[in-house]
């Protein structure tokens, strides 16, 4: 049985490849600088789906705190022939997690939440069924993958039944982490990098309980009104939009097991849809929140969001890089995937400039190909050489 969210990762691991796509398809200029002249973004996609079976493909640029150019090109779903629009939503897998930091991190800026609060504290009904190693975990460790809790639950029958479970969200999300902290750990909590998707979900219960809503409402509440992220919703997308694909097809029926994808209950972990200007919304104010300039939180917030943690690769929930793909940093990354789609933001803060590619297929359908030709392209006009 496939991991349901093994397909929530990093950039990091890629490089090497960002590196080769950079060099063949996009040369820098005899100097190393930057591009000057405007590239045509749908001659990119076109270029980068060639070879593929990959039906959708659709990049954003941003550039100077604005969103500089976009295109989408492909199909829907590709039994149809319904092409995709500018305005469409796509699954952004865990590219959605800092928009988890960036709630909690307004709880935090509130005072609702503290970051160094021990876990034992935060879910005081949980604290003596917990392993005693999770008891002084904090939100910092959970949301940069230190707490040193495994990927997922290991009882994959168990996180199936959620698949088909009708219950409140929270109750869910409660029910599971009450399962999880009882496993043992992948690695004593606060001393390595561990990617776990649990631990997103256990902030969110926190939130929850803290801030006294849904955590689906208090994204809407705290992160998606106050950007205009007007398109923002969470789960798959629905018919009339494009849908995720696999083994050929596009997926259409219900999830009924991991296998499909992810529960409807991990939309803190990542399970979110919404347009690209919308998910550039949140990015630019990445960005802007780099430079002193944020809307959304306090100037230290984004700081702690956008800096690696001692000894880890991991911000909050940034992957934080000096350079990618020969290209200046500091760089902030990261990429996701529920198996049907696959999603990439990575962030230029020096440049004020970043990139978003997606695409409604994945490794079996050349969408991982598709994707990361658009970004080796595209990396060389948004970055200065190294």
């Amino acid at each position: 049985m496939k991991h349901p969210a093994r397909h929530f990762f990093f950039l990091l691991a890629l490089c090497p490849l960002f590196f080769f796509q950079a060099q063949a398809s996009a040369p820098a200029s005899a100097d190393g600088a930057q591009r000057t002249e405007p590239l045509d973004l749908d001659a990119v996609l076109k270029q980068a789906m060639d070879g593929t079976q990959t039906p959708a493909l659709a990049a954003l640029v941003m550039r100077d705190g604005k969103i500089a150019g976009q295109a989408v090109r492909g199909v829907r779903r590709n039994d149809q022939p319904d092409a995709v629009r500018a305005d469409d939503v796509w699954l952004i897998g865990s590219t959605g997690k800092p928009m988890t930091v960036a709630l909690i991190a307004k709880l935090v800026d509130r005072g609702v939440l503290s970051w160094d609060t021990p876990l034992a504290k935060m879910l005081p009904d949980l604290a003596d069924s917990m392993r005693p190693e999770y008891r002084t975990v904090t939100l910092v460790q959970l949301l940069s993958h230190r707490s040193g809790l495994p990927e997922n639950i290991g009882d994959l029958k168990f996180l199936d039944t959620f698949f088909t479970n009708s219950r409140p969200l929270p109750q869910q999300r409660l029910d599971l982490i009450t399962a999880a902290l009882k496993e043992a750990p992948a690695a004593a909590p606060g001393t390595e990098f561990v990617y776990c998707n649990t631990g997103f979900l256990i902030a969110a219960v926190i939130a929850e309980r803290a801030a006294g809503a849904d955590f689906e409402e208090l994204m809407r509440r705290e992160v998606f009104q106050p950007l205009g992220m007007d398109s923002a919703a969470f789960g798959p997308t629905h018919d009339g939009q494009p849908r995720g694909h696999r083994g050929g097809k596009p997926i259409t029926a219900m999830m009924t097991k991991s296998d499909d994808g992810v529960p409807m209950m991990y939309t803190a972990a990542g399970n979110l849809h919404m347009s690209l200007h919308d998910w550039a919304q949140f990015c630019l104010d990445q960005l802007a929140g780099s430079r002193g300039n944020g809307k959304l939180l306090a100037p230290a917030s984004y700081r702690l969001m956008q800096t690696a943690q001692p000894g880890s690769p991991s911000g909050m929930d940034w992957g934080v890089q000096d350079s990618i793909a020969g290209r200046k940093g500091p760089v902030l990354v990261h990429g996701g995937s529920d198996g049907n789609w696959l999603a990439w933001a990575v962030l230029f803060p020096e440049a004020n400039t970043g990139v978003l590619a997606v695409a409604n297929a994945t490794e079996d359908m050349g969408g991982d190909k598709a994707t990361k030709a658009v970004l080796g392209t595209l990396f060389t006009d948004l970055s200065p050489e190294k």
